[in-house]
This record gives structure tokens, C-alpha cells and sequence, in this order.
């Protein structure tokens, strides 16, 4: 996390020297987070929004930096191995999203289409399972922030998406297509029944000033 406020703060700074717009995003996923065989379920929220803000460079390029939220929560449930009974656990917790990305804009004179590609982080926080364990006729429940499941809390990857930039008035719309290649997996269930996704696609619209 150092090295990216490191990087905020050369935004910060360039900000001052080159024209800057800021705003807000926000969009759908394209798929989901958690990939599921049987005995689980997800449901995980269907937008995702946060600030944005771009630092404007000659020759049509641009660094652009957003934080981007979403919930999501996922229940899984099946027969204890090893004791006559049942288990369920429902998990709920955030995810942040933090992408810095390169752009270029071609010409034109009202819609500019756009390219950028970069890195970005993805930290959960607020990370909440209660797990429901039924053995013989008695039910036992308790809560944990640490499940089984959980591989890494943050990870990184590598982000490419295009879009189009459409001026109005003083407002720049700017619907896209990112996509986003995980370095590491959120959770890896140990009995195979889900995992979350290393590729992640979403529709995104940023509107900036």
C-alpha cells in the first residue's frame, strides 16, 4: 500500500502542472466473482461505483486513477465429513478496487474513442462468516473474519479496457470495457465447491468535469 500512495502523490503533484478532471464511475460486472461448482451460492451486488480522477498530458495521453466499490456475499453448505451432521456458512464482506491506469485518446472533435491499460489492487475489508454447524440435532453458530476459504486479502493485476469519451457541455461521458487479470485468488474453497475468478470484466461509465 505504500508504493500506491507514492503514487498518489505524484498525481497529486502533476495534478497542479497539467489539466486535471475529476468525477465519478460506475458499472456493472460482465461476470461473476466467485465461480461455484454445487453446495455454494453467490450474490454478489450488481453495480459497482466510486470516484475518479485524470491527470491530461500532450499528445492525447493521460493517467487516470479510480477507487471503485462493490458487496458481495456467498453461502455455502453440505455434509460434515468426518460427524454425523451439516454445516452452512454465509460470508459477506467488501471489495475495493483500486486501478491506475495509462490512457490514450485518439482525435475527433466531440467523441474521442480511448485505450488505457495499468495495474491495479483489490482489498477486501469487512470480511464477516457465520458458520451454522447442525450434529446431532444441535445447532452451534459462530462468526469469524478468517475463514478457510480466505487465500489472500489483497491482490493485484493487470488491467486493459477502451471506451469512448463523448464531451457535453462541460461533462465528459465515458462508457467502457475494462478487463482485469488477478495475480491471486480472494478465496480457494478446500473442498472444491467455489473459488473466486482471476478474470474479471466490467461495463463501466465515468462522468468527469
Amino acid at each position: 500500500m505504500t508504493k500506491l500512495f507514492s503514487l498518489l502523490l505524484l498525481l497529486t503533484a502533476a495534478a497542479f502542472a497539467q489539466p486535471f478532471s475529476y468525477g465519478v464511475k460506475g458499472g456493472l460486472p460482465m461476470n461473476d466473482f466467485i465461480s461455484v461448482t454445487q453446495g455454494a451460492s453467490t450474490s454478489t451486488n450488481h453495480y459497482l461505483f466510486g470516484p475518479t480522477a485524470e491527470v491530461r498530458l500532450p499528445f492525447g495521453l493521460g493517467v487516470e486513477f479510480d477507487i471503485l466499490y462493490r458487496r458481495f456475499n456467498y453461502n455455502s453448505s453440505g455434509p460434515l465429513a468426518s460427524l454425523v451432521g451439516t454445516y452452512a456458512n454465509a460470508t459477506t464482506a467488501n471489495a475495493w478496487e483500486f486501478p491506475l491506469l495509462a490512457k490514450y485518446r485518439f482525435k475527433g472533435k466531440v467523441v474521442h474513442p480511448f485505450v488505457d491499460a495499468g495495474v491495479s489492487w483489490d482489498k477486501l475489508s469487512g470480511l464477516t462468516q457465520t458458520a451454522t454447524s447442525v450434529i446431532k440435532a444441535v445447532t452451534t453458530t459462530g462468526t469469524t473474519s478468517s475463514p478457510l476459504e480466505l487465500s489472500k486479502s489483497t491482490t493485484r493485476g493487470f488491467v486493459m479496457g477502451g471506451g469512448i469519451d463523448v464531451k457535453v457541455l462541460i461533462l465528459h461521458v465515458s462508457p467502457e470495457v475494462r478487463i482485469t487479470r488477478w495475480g491471486d485468488k480472494h478465496f480457494i474453497d478446500p473442498a472444491g465447491l467455489f473459488h473466486s475468478n482471476l478474470s474479471q470484466a466490467e461495463f463501466l461509465v465515468g462522468f468527469t468535469f
